[in-house]
């Protein structure tokens, strides 16, 4: 779905699974979540395919999902890396402030990793997020490496469903 002639709408198809993810999982009362879009203005359209040929993003956006599952809220960013690690670069300072302002406000930040070279999906939790973060902005390493995402936290899928909600429950029952 959709096309973008910069590097916008990368990873189309991960979104897309985790649209139909949680559509699934607002259908049987699981999860109500909500893809955030980013906001832009156009400055091209044609009229008559009525598409947006070009257009400028008017502010930067926070994350990519937020909702609330079974009364807890949580936000999560989707990535996906065709290397053995995340690339730090693909998170942007403001992407971390607003999950970290988030997990104040006792909800659960995240991220939604695709691996696709393995076809793995995994829930990265914030707190291994800001470290890696951390360090990097310490002249540390750069990317989050594939041993550091955590076999309980990985997501199945199933009939076209990630699984994401069994990796929070994990999360969850960790933190108490």
């Amino acid at each position: 779905m959709g096309y973008w002639n910069t590097r916008g709408l990368r990873g189309s198809s991960l979104e897309e699974l985790i649209n139909f993810t949680n559509d699934f999982y607002r259908q049987k009362g699981l999860a109500l979540l909500q893809k955030i879009p980013t906001p832009i203005t156009p400055i091209q359209v044609d009229n008559q395919k009525r598409i947006i040929k070009l257009a400028y993003f008017d502010k930067q956006s926070t994350v990519d999902y937020m909702g609330v599952v079974q009364g807890i809220p949580i936000c999560f960013d989707a990535k996906e890396t065709s290397l053995k690690s995340l690339p730090i670069q693909n998170i942007h300072p403001h992407q971390i402030q607003f999950m970290a302002d988030f997990q104040k406000q006792k909800g659960i930040s995240f991220l939604l990793v695709h691996f696709s070279t393995t076809d793995d999906f995994y829930f990265l939790p914030f707190e291994t997020l800001l470290y890696y973060w951390e360090q990097s902005q310490k002249g540390g390493r750069k990317s989050i490496p594939y041993n550091a995402f955590q076999k309980q936290y990985q997501i199945q899928q199933k009939g076209g469903i990630l699984r994401y909600l069994e990796a929070i429950n994990t999360y969850l029952s960790e933190k108490e």
